[in-house]
């Protein structure tokens, strides 16, 4: 039989583990998260970039709220993108039918964002009163 020394030798543990087991532990907050990129959220930014570039180029359009809805109030024949209502300065752009009628020839997020633009254009355009093409003439240079 072997006779144990008096002499102890620490306990080897993992280095992660502390005293009581519990040092460095992950933490409690996970890394932020990317921010939420939705469908809502592109059609939105789409008509606000749209909007502003329109605004900062024609004066009468300055004091027009660009709106989006969702859904045109129920029609009889064609299903309308957007309202134009020049007595409030309001455009109203309806997201789903501008995402659900409009069928861009390459289905990728820069010809779908061109689309949404094209119906800012357009319904800005029948505000004035206007070409839609003689609105941002520097814009579209290059297409």
């Amino acid at each position: 039989m072997r006779r144990r020394s008096r002499e102890t030798r620490p306990v080897a543990r993992p280095s992660r583990h502390g005293r009581h087991g519990r040092q460095n532990r992950s933490p409690v907050v996970r890394p932020p998260l990317p921010p939420l990129d939705t469908r809502i959220e592109r059609f939105d930014i789409a008509v606000s970039t749209a909007a502003e570039f329109l605004r900062s180029a024609w004066s009468d359009l300055r004091d027009v709220s660009f709106e989006v809805g969702i859904m045109p109030p129920a029609a009889t024949g064609a299903i309308p993108r957007w309202q134009v209502l020049r007595e409030q300065k309001r455009i109203i752009l309806y997201r789903i039918p501008i995402e659900r009628l409009g069928h861009p020839h390459i289905d990728d997020d820069l010809h779908r964002r061109m689309m949404i633009e094209g119906a800012v254009f357009r319904a800005a355009a029948e505000y004035l009163d206007r070409d839609p093409w003689d609105l941002g003439p520097e814009r579209f240079r290059f297409f």
